[in-house]
């Protein structure tokens, strides 16, 4: 009989340790952990200029050098002073690198060119040919008045001014392209708006 009871209890034992078991299981666990990718910071934007092949707009990953902004832009041209441009710089989101000229190689720039944009049409000129207008007078017109005219910057402007001064003026209006910086194309976008 004593015998029967240590194995009634040793079962019963052992259900309710198999109880307790099933129970510390089943008990909730807490939140599960959920694993996210790390971060990835947005490109920075750099507008770059001056004396490379391609200047333009380029996105760059965080940490990345103003000689990986030259590379990006066609690398240099022959005219370009690195000499005060650290290659080694950092890249900042927005920023402008202008890329400068050696001394007295700059380009000769149209400060009256439109900047097309891709995807859009060029815009057109308004007709200037109104009856109303004034023709500029090359012989004597300002250099202010000689800016105006599309295609001539102060620069230009000034050699128009320099050219009468040393040859005694233009006899007709085709010999304002004896300028140096007037040529054929420039001629035909002012060739309505002067007179001598």
């Amino acid at each position: 009989m004593r015998n029967v009871l240590y194995v009634l209890v040793g079962v019963l034992a052992g259900f309710a340790l198999a109880g307790l078991l099933l129970f510390v299981s089943r008990a909730p666990a807490g939140e599960p952990i959920v694993l996210q990718a790390a971060p990835t910071k947005a490109p920075i934007a750099v507008h770059v200029i001056g004396a490379v092949p391609r200047p333009g707009l380029y996105e760059f990953s965080e940490g990345a050098r103003v000689q990986d902004a030259i590379d990006a832009a066609g690398g240099l041209l022959s005219s370009a002073n690195i000499e005060s441009i650290n290659l080694a710089a950092l890249l900042e989101d927005g920023q402008q690198l202008n890329i400068p000229y050696k001394s007295g190689q700059e380009p000769e720039v149209d400060e009256n060119e439109s900047l097309d944009l891709p995807g859009e049409e060029p815009t057109e000129e308004p007709s200037t040919s109104d009856t109303d207008a004034e023709l500029i007078n090359i012989n004597s017109a300002s250099l202010e008045e000689l800016d105006s005219l599309p295609g001539i910057g102060p620069t230009i402007a000034q050699r128009i001014i320099d050219y009468r001064e040393e040859n005694g003026g233009f006899g007709v209006i085709e010999d304002i392209m004896n300028v140096s910086g007037v040529g054929p194309s420039t001629f035909e976008q002012i060739k309505d708006l002067i007179t001598v």
